[in-house]
Formats: C-alpha cells, structure tokens, sequence
C-alpha cells in the first residue's frame, strides 16, 4: 500500500514550529516525514531556513512512530561527505532506526554561500557519487582513509554508529545519474510521478525493485484553504517558483534570482499545476499519478508556513482517508 509524508518545509517554518508540526503530523496519521536541507528559502516570502540537522534531532526525540527523511541533503560543496555521514547516523541513533538519508546533488541557491562556485551537472554527479561511496565506508564503523578527485578522508571513524545502520535514498531528475550513482543507494527519491525512473531503477543489475526491498519516494505540493482564492494567491505568493523546473531550479543562486525568473508566472499558471482550495478530492486526483507511477511513498508540502495547524487540524485526516482509499 501507498504511504503518504508531511513535508517538513524548512522554508517556511521556524525550528520550534517544524517540530510542534512534526508531533502532529504524526498524531493525524502520516506514515513518515521529509525535510528539506536548505540554506536559502526558494523566495523571500516564504522567510525562513534553520538548520534542519538541528531540527531533525528534536523531531527524532519528539515523535516516536513515524519515519524521517531528508529530501534531500547535498554533500558535495556545503557540507564534506564525512560530515554528513557523521550527522545522519547521530540523527539515525536518535530516531531508533526511523531515518533514511536523503542525498541529491544539490542546488546552487544552498550550496554557493561557500565560494567554492558551482560545477556543471556532469561533476556534480561524479562528486555525489564519491560522497556516497565514503558515507558508505564511514558506515561500516571502520577506520577511513579516503582519497578521491575530489574528496580526501584522514583517518575518519563514525563512533555514534546506529545499529540499524543508515539507509540512502538518492534524488534523480534522468538516469544518468541512476546510471552513475543508483549503485550506492537503497531507495529512490523524484518530485515527478515518473514511471520512467521508476524503471530506470528496477533496470539496475542487482538493485532491490521499488516495492520490493526498494522505494521511490514522490512528493507534491497543495494549498489546502477553505476558500480557494486564498489559496491560489498564497500558493503564487510562495511556490511559483515550482513552476522552473530543475533545470532552472538548480541554478539560480539567490531569491532574488528566482524572483525575476519568476515574475511573469500568474496566480492562474500556479493553480494549473498545483491543487489549491478546500477540494480534497482534488488534491487526490493530483496525487494519484505517483502511486500510478509506482511510487511507494508520496509526500505532500502544504504551502504556507502560518496554514500548517489548520490544515493538521481540519483537512489532513480526512485527506489521508481518501488518499488510502483510492490508492488501495
């Protein structure tokens, strides 16, 4: 059966709030809880970015059923892989085995406040694929010496190791980065209900198939509202930028960048592509082509970071209801 994800937007929440959301994202039902690993918020309306690892280890503490998940962590340029490594297993002993680490290669909004400037697709793929390989190695538990193209490992050790160990999920926007890095990770992660990735995937020599030892994890943004003008001023007012795609997306390195490029996309364009309004029946037909698509598990993002109790409160269970039922 199909698991449905509340997004953890740290965009658009402060730290204090993301865990209170957290609790009761939980207590209405969700099956596991993604969080995204951002620098920047996407556009300056939406007004926040805290340290999600810091956020993280207080939702680990705070919950006890559901599952965690970044979505996704870079670990080329911001943070050295064996910094992620050590992060995501402290997060993991926290969580009593409920995390999985989310890894992507990243987008220069997040990743150029280090000066280190911003490599082609092709180099980011092959740095994400060294990362991968020494949080894999750091995982073990054994002594690391590591020396690649781009990363070195003295004599690294993770002493906080989970028992459970740390599971991967790998963001793909094509399979080529499937081809180079699918290898290295235990689940999928796309933000489009692909059936191709899916594929791409279960293509892998000796891989687990999604839905079977493997998952692909989707997620969707909606603007749940009582009243659905509302709804789709708030959804332009903090997602058009949704509408650049990756290509875009991974590129622009400020909100004032995605502003501009941004500026001509209308309230009517932003409803077009994302469910906005009191409509649940909507919202499911929006997510039904991901478990269409093969998708195991679907996060939704509830856009607007003031909107997060009321939808928790009023319209997330009966969502998740009609949701289980039509994708049973």
């Amino acid at each position: 059966m199909t698991r449905f994800g509340y997004t953890l937007m740290t965009e658009q929440a402060g730290p204090k709030d993301l865990v209170r959301h957290a609790r009761k994202a939980e207590e209405v039902g969700f099956d596991l809880e993604v969080a995204s690993d951002h620098y920047f918020p996407w556009l300056s309306a939406q007004g926040h970015a805290p340290f999600v690892w810091s956020v993280l280890g207080a939702v680990a503490h705070a919950t006890e059923r559901v599952d965690l998940m970044t979505y996704v962590t870079c670990p080329i340029l911001r943070y050295h892989p064996a910094v992620v490594a050590q992060m995501a297993a402290t997060v993991q002993v926290m969580a009593d085995g409920r995390f999985t680490l989310g890894l992507g290669s990243g987008e220069n909004l997040n990743e150029h406040v280090v000066g280190a400037g911003w490599p082609t697709i092709a180099a980011r793929q092959d740095m994400l694929a060294e990362a991968m390989e020494i949080i894999r190695e750091l995982h073990t538990g054994e002594l690391v010496t590591y020396d690649g193209e781009y990363y070195r490992v003295d004599s690294g050790r993770i002493w906080e190791l989970p028992e459970q160990g740390v599971e991967i999920a790998l963001a793909a926007g094509g399979p080529k980065v499937l081809e180079r890095c699918g290898m290295l990770a235990d689940h999928l992660v796309a933000v489009e209900p692909s059936e191709e990735l899916v594929t791409a995937w279960n293509d892998l020599p000796d891989q687990p198939q999604i839905g079977s030892g493997a998952r692909a994890i989707g997620q969707i943004p909606i603007c749940w509202d009582r009243d659905e003008d509302t709804a789709v001023q708030r959804a332009h007012d903090q997602f058009r930028w949704f509408a650049g795609g990756f290509a875009v997306n991974a590129d622009l390195p400020t909100t004032a960048g995605f502003a501009a490029a941004t500026q001509y996309v209308r309230p009517e364009d932003v409803a077009e592509a994302i469910p906005c309004g009191p409509d649940l029946d909507a919202i499911v037909e929006a997510v039904r082509p991901y478990w269409e698509a093969g998708y195991t598990d679907v996060a939704l993002v509830q856009v607007g970071g003031e909107h997060q109790d009321e939808f928790l409160e009023t319209a997330a269970g009966p969502l998740l209801d009609k949701l289980r039922a039509a994708a049973r």
